[in-house]
C-alpha cells in the first residue's frame, strides 16, 4: 500500500453478503463517504428489465494492488441507499483481470478487504481469505475503529491510533505557552503572519500542516479547528463555528449571477457606506421571511421525522414569498463539501494578545468523530445549523462593481457534538 502511495490504510472484515453480487456494505448512514474518496454524486436513472434503478452513485478511482503493481477497476463506485440509509460499494471486479474474483465472488467467512487512500484521491484494494497470515496478524491486534472500518498504521510498529499522536502534539503545543503569530510557507518554513485570523494558521504551522484548499483532513486524518475563547477557565467561545462555505449550485444566484443576486435581494449598507449593497442575516428552517431580503430558508426532499433523504434531487433553498428559488444548494453538492474533511475533527481553544501578535492554545480539546451528512441535515432542519452569508457589492451602481462572496453555514459551539456520533472533551494536563 505504501509503495503505491497510500497515506491512510483501513480494513473491512467481510461478511458472507459482502461480495460482487450483493455489493460490499460500508456502513449505515453516509459516514463511509467521509472515508472513501469519491467523485461527484449523481443519480443513475438507467432502466433495466423494465424497472428504474434510481440510485445515487459516486465513482471511485479504485485499483487492486499486488506484487506487480496496481490495476484499475474502471467501474468501481459507491451506491447510496437513502431509504435505509446505507452505503455500498459495487463494480470493483468488472473490467479488471487482476481483481481477486476468487475472493470477492464467494460468501466465505473470515475474508478481509483492505483499503489504501492516496493523497490524490485514489483508493487501493487488497483482499485476503481466512487462512492468510495477513488476516491472522490483523485479528491478533486491536485497531482503532472508524465506523465499519479498522484504521491501520502506515508502518508496523508505529502508533496504531492517530488520535494518540494528535493529542501528544497538542499537549506539546499547549506547553509552549505564547507562540508568535505565523504561517507555514510552501517550503515548510515558518513565516511571521500578522493577520487577525492567524490563530488557525499558527496552530497548523506548529503541527507542520501546510495551508491547503483541497478537501483533505489536516493532520493524520483529523481536521484541526481553532476557536477563540475569552479565557482558559470557562472556555466560552467568542464566536460561532463556520462549518463550510459552499457557493449556491442553483436558483437565481446561479442562473443569473451572484452580482445580480445581490442587486435584487440585497439592501443598502446600514452603516452608511455609499454605493454599497449587502446581503446578510440569519436564515434557518425555523425562521420566517427575512425583513431586509424577503427570503427564507427551506429544506426540500428531507423527512425530518424519519431522518432520511426522500428525494436525492432536493436540497436547501432560499425562496421568495411566491416560491421562487433565489439560491439553492443540492444535497449532492453539500455532501461533497461536508465529506472527507469532517470525519474526525479536533476543536482547540486559543487566546490572542498583541503587540506583537501571539497565540496560546488551551488544555481542553473537543474531539468529534464519526460524522454523517444526515446528522448535518438533522441539525439544519432543527435550526441549530443556519446560513449566515456576508456578501457585499461595492461600487454597486457602476458597470464594474466589486463583489465579495461569503456563503457561510454556521453553528453554535454548544451544538457541534450533535453532528457526530461520538465526541469527548480531553484534558491535555
Amino acid at each position: 500500500m505504501r509503495d503505491n502511495g497510500a497515506h491512510r490504510i483501513y480494513a473491512k472484515k467481510l461478511s458472507s453478503n459482502d461480495n460482487s453480487k450483493n455489493q460490499v456494505y460500508l456502513g449505515a448512514g453516509f459516514a463511509a463517504l467521509n472515508v472513501i474518496p469519491h467523485g461527484e454524486i449523481y443519480v443513475d436513472r438507467t432502466e433495466r428489465a423494465g424497472s428504474k434503478q434510481d440510485r445515487p452513485k459516486a465513482g471511485v478511482r479504485f485499483f487492486w494492488v499486488d506484487e506487480g503493481g496496481k490495476h484499475l477497476a474502471p467501474d468501481a463506485n459507491l451506491i447510496l441507499y437513502p431509504d435505509y440509509p446505507e452505503v455500498r460499494m459495487s463494480g470493483f471486479l468488472k473490467g479488471c483481470r487482476a481483481a481477486p474474483s476468487h475472493l470477492m465472488t464467494v460468501r466465505d467467512a473470515g475474508r478481509v478487504l483492505f483499503f489504501g487512500v492516496t493523497l490524490d484521491g485514489e483508493v487501493l484494494g487488497y483482499a485476503t481469505d481466512h487462512a492468510s497470515p495477513i488476516t491472522a496478524q490483523l485479528n491478533a491486534y486491536t485497531w482503532p475503529a472508524l465506523g465499519v472500518f479498522l484504521e491501520l498504521p502506515l508502518q508496523f510498529g508505529e502508533p496504531a491510533d492517530p488520535k494518540t499522536v494528535l493529542l501528544d502534539e497538542l499537549r506539546r503545543i499547549h506547553d509552549l505557552g505564547w507562540i508568535a503569530s505565523q504561517k507555514l510557507a510552501r517550503n515548510g518554513m515558518k513565516m511571521p503572519y500578522a493577520a487577525r485570523n492567524a490563530g488557525g494558521y499558527t496552530l497548523e504551522a506548529e503541527l507542520g500542516v501546510l495551508p491547503n484548499g483541497y478537501a483533505e483532513p489536516d493532520f493524520m486524518g483529523w481536521e484541526i479547528k481553532q476557536y477563540a475563547v475569552r479565557d482558559f477557565t470557562n472556555f466560552a467561545p467568542k464566536s460561532v463555528v463556520t462549518l463550510m462555505t459552499p457557493e449556491p449550485t442553483g436558483g437565481f444566484y446561479k442562473s443569473a449571477s451572484a452580482t445580480e443576486f445581490v442587486r435584487r435581494f440585497g439592501y443598502a449598507d446600514k452603516s452608511g457606506k455609499e454605493d454599497r449593497l449587502n446581503f446578510g442575516g440569519i436564515y434557518s428552517c425555523q425562521k420566517a421571511f427575512h425583513a431586509d431580503t424577503g427570503l427564507r430558508m427551506t429544506l426540500n426532499g428531507y423527512d425530518a421525522a424519519a431522518g432520511k433523504i426522500i428525494d436525492i434531487d432536493g436540497g436547501l433553498a432560499l425562496v421568495t414569498p411566491d416560491g421562487e428559488e433565489a439560491a439553492s444548494w443540492s444535497f449532492a453538492g453539500m455532501m461533497k463539501h461536508w465529506n472527507r474533511k469532517h470525519a474526525q475533527a479536533a476543536y482547540v481553544p486559543s487566546l490572542h494578545r498583541s503587540p506583537p501578535p501571539e497565540y496560546a492554545y488551551g488544555h481542553r480539546v473537543l474531539l468529534c468523530e464519526q460524522t454523517d451528512f444526515l446528522l448535518f441535515l438533522k441539525a439544519f432542519a432543527s435550526g441549530e445549523v443556519y446560513y449566515d452569508p456576508a456578501l457585499k457589492l461595492e461600487k454597486a451602481s457602476s458597470t464594474s462593481p466589486d463583489l465579495h462572496r461569503r456563503s457561510q453555514f454556521r453553528v453554535r459551539h454548544t451544538h457541534l457534538s450533535k453532528m457526530y456520533h461520538r465526541h469527548e472533551i480531553v484534558s491535555l494536563d
